[in-house]
């Protein structure tokens, strides 16, 4: 049929062939066994120098991963914080200049907080923190941090808080007429020592303070050169670091020893006498420093403030008397007694002591009590004045000067009738 003769027709005009697909690069079969070989080898260690770089990538970013957490967690911790009420008392110090994140790294490197980014957090916008004062305060370890800055924002927390008045002595001293006790510095320190941990207190008795500042090195004392050589002729006596520590508002580590306590402040009251001139304030007066500070010592408790610096004229002139005029000073009489009383008697003015300025020329071995530095200061610069003696005439400290003896002996006759003398020098 015309119509199926022409179906087919068509359809045999068709290709019989199908195209084939060309072939990308040699043959397989036309290979050699040896670029088989070598080409099998070519992609082993392509494979490898893959596997490699991937193995190698991943040490570098675990390595970066751990190495950045432990920076981070070293200085601001895991995050996580403590429960409940801590496990033992422990004292941690605060020193000048601490940001709160330097506090919350020391309260965490003593275990009182997990880390310091929680004590950081937990103290922002807390006024207390940001002002806390220098000094030591008492703590328990492992405690929330909420709880740290709690405890370090209540007073009751701090310890070791030493406060030292002017004219303070090492030792206690007792009023003659009314038997009250002037606590002295060794009592002070170790009043200031004690703390409560953990339901038992402890503290550094006077008595060991007074042990190491008559027996421990004078290099272990921190005493300065210039004082050094009336130290050591003192020998064993506790009295040869008198005045040596200055008054004043201290911090004292309650889990020091006593010489480390007795080091510290002495070589912070030596800062603190060195900056205020000591070392040239002799040289005019052709005295040392040691000597400058024994003179302010005895400007302390011979007068008021009012007159200390003519106090300190008077110390001068007696000592450049040429007639050897002896200080004569009660104060000296009464250091060596551990007392206070305003007239001395004719024996305790006849004991031979190291401070004794009736019975020996020239200035006490060691200071007498500790100076403050209105007292200091009438010490390196006295008023000028040609005064030799002087007496106080009455109970508000109205205190006479001259250089006539005979007018002296009037003024004694004032203190005498006002009740504040018995005998006089």
């Amino acid at each position: 049929m015309t119509d199926d003769g022409g179906y087919r027709e068509q359809v045999e005009d068709w290709p019989q062939e199908r195209p084939q697909p060309e072939a990308v690069g040699a043959p397989r079969r036309g290979m050699s066994r040896t670029e088989r070989a070598r080409a099998a080898r070519n992609k082993r260690r392509r494979r490898n120098v893959t596997a490699f770089s991937v193995a190698a990538l991943v040490v570098v970013v675990v390595g970066a991963v751990f190495l950045g957490s432990r920076l981070w967690h070293g200085v601001f911790g895991t995050g996580d914080d403590y429960q409940g009420g801590g496990v033992q008392d422990v004292v941690i110090e605060v020193n000048s200049g601490d940001s709160t994140t330097a506090i919350g790294q020391t309260l965490a490197n003593a275990t009182v907080v997990a880390n310091a980014s929680t004590f950081v957090s937990a103290a922002s916008g807390n006024s207390a923190i940001s002002s806390i004062q220098p000094g030591f305060y008492k703590v328990r370890t492992e405690i929330p941090a909420a709880d740290a800055v709690k405890r370090l924002a209540d007073p009751a927390s701090r310890v070791g808080r030493l406060v030292i008045p002017e004219g303070r002595q090492l030792d206690d001293i007792a009023d003659v007429k009314t038997n009250a006790v002037t606590e002295g510095i060794f009592t002070l320190i170790s009043q200031a020592t004690c703390v409560d941990l953990d339901g038992g207190q402890r503290c550094v008795s006077a008595d060991d303070l007074e042990k190491a500042a008559a027996t421990a090195l004078p290099s272990e004392l921190s005493i300065p050169e210039w004082a050094m050589q009336p130290i050591v002729a003192l020998g064993a006596d506790h009295r040869r670091i008198e005045g040596l520590i200055a008054p004043g508002t201290w911090n004292v580590n309650p889990s020091a020893s006593a010489p480390e306590i007795l080091s510290t402040l002495v070589a912070s009251s030596v800062a603190t006498y060195e900056q205020s001139g000591l070392l040239d304030a002799g040289v005019a007066g052709n005295l040392s420093p040691y000597e400058i500070l024994i003179v302010a010592s005895l400007v302390q408790k011979e007068s008021l403030p009012d007159d200390f610096a003519k106090v300190a004229r008077v110390i001068y002139n007696r000592l450049n008397d040429p007639t050897h005029r002896r200080l004569e000073f009660d104060s000296t009489v009464n250091y060596a007694l551990d007392r206070q009383e305003v007239a001395t008697t004719d024996v305790d003015r006849g004991r031979v002591t190291p401070w004794n300025t009736y019975a020996s020329e020239g200035l006490p071995a060691t200071p007498i009590c500790s100076p403050g530095q209105p007292a200091l200061a009438a010490a390196e610069k006295p008023e000028p004045g040609d005064w030799l003696f002087f007496v106080t005439v009455d109970m508000q400290g109205t205190t006479l000067f001259t250089r006539d003896y005979p007018q002296h002996l009037a003024n004694i006759e004032v203190a005498r009738r006002n009740g504040v003398l018995d005998s006089a020098r």
